[in-house]
């Protein structure tokens, strides 16, 4: 497994590069895929994709960390990494996101703490006071 900080070095799943994966799976601790998924892959810890992994799914993890390629979207609680060797054809949500010189990615990127603008809540207030009146009758 990359040393990487958040990331424990007691892995509880290991799927190895011969093996296929389809339909949910669903775990509580860290998690390494060098093989093949398909469906849907959620942890609620750390998730390590490696170089030799293809994943078919929408992903969700408190860390995760990718190495090999991906198919679908990807919720990181915490981080995302995406390696030199990464491909990523999805959308990604995370706290924090390190993509490095290399990865391959396709999709749209929500990085940080989710807040409301408050310039929205402030053009809200603007429309709302400049909605057209209607137009009174003009007597000639």
């Amino acid at each position: 497994m990359l040393k990487k900080e958040g990331m424990s070095n007691e892995v509880e799943t290991i799927i190895g590069p011969s093996v296929h994966v389809e339909g949910d799976f669903v775990g509580n601790g860290d998690v390494v895929i060098e093989g093949t998924v398909s469906g849907k892959l959620r942890t609620e810890k750390n998730l390590r994709i490696g170089e030799t992994a293809k994943i078919f799914a929408n992903i969700s993890a408190a860390n995760i960390l990718v190495a090999g390629e991906v198919q679908g979207n990807i919720k990181a609680k915490e981080s995302l990494e995406l390696t030199s060797s990464a491909k990523v054809f999805g959308d990604i949500k995370t706290n924090i996101v390190t993509i490095a010189s290399g990865a391959i990615f396709h999709g749209r990127c929500q990085a940080g703490e989710e807040k409301k603008s408050r310039l929205e809540k402030i053009d809200d207030k603007e429309n709302n006071k400049n909605k057209e009146k209607p137009l009174e009758p003009v007597i000639k």
